[in-house]
């Protein structure tokens, strides 16, 4: 697909990880609409990309959101669903004898924003490029943790559920022209990275990558846009952890 002229949706883009995305999409001439719940961050984009508050947990606030950008722009060609928010909870914490099992509506918080937010954006996107038979590239935003990561059950288990809808949807819609793949980072130097594992843990993880370093947002950003301008690749999922799972 050519990325200049298309028109993007990404989510969760308004910091971070999701902001780098947009805007590099931004610079290789895509039109990008950035959907984030956080009025104050969107109030802070750069110039160039289009804010739009969105709660993606919700559908019909979701499908109104993708009715809006398509009265706008006439179509929409490319979906990021980066929305999400890293959870860790051991499922046994013998420190808290009044609980000590893994909090289920917590987990099932964590699914809700995690994986129903996949479904529910995918699936009010896709049936506007089915209806439209527009094409369109479909990417989310996995991690390695998908593959299970000690105190995290919720939040692997809700990556590994985008992982296999990826490769679900890749088989389904590609009869329409359209891809869907995933890109996994690893740990990237990010606030959220940095607010979620200690100074210890963080050395730990260098040391054990054969890069020596985290990730860094813009390569998350670079093979985003290679799943999308690659037009052969279909159900893939793009690990982006500087080796550290071979």
């Amino acid at each position: 697909m050519e990325i200049e002229g298309a028109i993007a949706l990404v989510t969760g883009g308004a910091q971070g990880l999701g902001l780098a995305i947009a805007a590099h999409l931004a610079a290789l001439g895509a039109r990008v609409v950035v959907a984030d719940h956080n009025a104050e961050t969107l109030s802070r984009l750069p110039e160039g990309l289009e804010p739009a508050r969105l709660d993606v947990t919700q559908p019909a606030e979701v499908k109104a959101a993708v009715a809006e950008i398509l009265a706008r722009h006439e179509r929409l060609d490319i979906l990021v669903n980066n929305a999400g928010s890293i959870y860790s909870e051991a499922f046994v914490n013998l420190m808290n004898p009044a609980g000590i099992m893994h909090d289920y509506e917590r987990f099932r918080r964590s699914l809700t924003v995690n994986l129903d937010s996949v479904f529910i954006v995918t699936s009010a996107v896709v049936e506007q490029m089915v209806r439209r038979r527009t094409g369109g590239a479909i990417v989310n935003i996995s991690s390695i943790s998908a593959g299970g990561n000690e105190g995290q059950t919720a939040y692997a288990a809700a990556k590994a559920g985008v992982n296999a809808m990826t490769v679900t949807w890749a088989k389904e819609l590609g009869r329409w022209g359209i891809r869907c793949n995933a890109v996994a980072p690893g740990f990237i130097a990010t606030v959220s990275t940095q607010g979620a594992l200690t100074a210890s843990v963080l050395k730990h993880i260098q040391d054990s990558t054969p890069l020596r370093r985290l990730g860094e947002a813009s390569e998350v950003a670079q093979a985003v846009s290679c799943v999308i301008a690659n037009d052969f690749i279909n159900g893939a999922v793009l690990n982006v952890n500087g080796g550290l799972t071979i």
